[in-house]
Parts: structure tokens; C-alpha cells; sequence
């Protein structure tokens, strides 16, 4: 199972559990099975605490394919 089935799958689950539990929820996302933004982050290796607070804080920016990360 690659990552990303992983990441879909616990999307999937947790947002229809939380839409379940969170009723004011279903009015908010009317129209979409989703509660979480379209991207995610993983790494395996190499990253600190310093790139996943930028991937964080940039969360609400628009991204064109990979986030802007100093990983340097």
C-alpha cells in the first residue's frame, strides 16, 4: 500500500467520523466528502522540526505541485 492510499484512506475516515460527531459540519462542507485540504506532507527522512512548522504555516497558501521548504 503506497503512502498516499495510506493518507486518502485516513482522510476518508476521519473526516466522515468527524462530520458524524461535528453535525454543524455537514452544513459547513455541503457539497464535498472532504474536510481536509487536498495535499499532504511525509518524508522519511532528513526532516526537522524547523520544515514541518513551515509546511504548517504554509498550509493556506495555493501550491503548484511541491511547497517552497528550506530544506537546506
Amino acid at each position: 500500500m503506497s503512502v498516499g492510499q495510506v493518507v486518502r484512506i485516513i482522510k476518508s475516515n476521519t473526516s466522515r467520523g468527524i462530520k458524524e460527531k461535528l453535525l454543524f459540519l455537514r452544513e459547513l462542507y455541503w457539497g464535498t466528502d472532504g474536510i481536509w485540504s487536498d495535499g499532504y506532507f511525509v518524508s522519511t527522512v532528513g526532516i526537522n522540526e524547523s520544515v514541518i512548522k513551515q509546511y504548517v504555516e504554509k498550509q493556506g497558501e495555493e501550491d503548484s505541485g511541491q511547497a517552497m521548504l528550506d530544506i537546506g
